[in-house]
């Protein structure tokens, strides 16, 4: 069967069982030069998806701050708090990882 998931969503390499999701097969981002280093921002506080949205144009793409830093942020929301130092990739990077 095959994904029902946006090419956007974190979930879009795991395969369905039935009607239901298969173990999950999750994207990775790679290390790269043009990697930004950040401190987040109060504002931004449990909100990746107002950054994705700054950054990215895209709220779509908030996992990609976990994904990218798993040893710092293990969950996307509640660790996703300043003055949290994470690296965030260029919107190029994220596309070229995702296939697009």
């Amino acid at each position: 069967m095959s994904a029902v998931y946006s090419t956007l969503s974190p979930y879009y390499n795991t395969p369905l069982w039935g009607p239901f999701l298969d173990v999950w097969s999750g994207r990775t981002i790679s290390e790269d030069v043009t990697d930004i280093v950040y401190q987040i921002d109060p504002p931004y506080n449990n909100r990746p998806d107002l950054l994705a949205q700054d950054i990215y144009q895209d709220t779509n793409l908030w996992w990609v701050f976990a994904v990218r830093n798993p040893d710092v942020i293990k969950d996307p929301l509640f660790d996703f708090v300043a003055p949290t130092i994470i690296y965030i990739p260029t919107k190029a990077v994220v596309l070229k990882s995702m296939g697009l």
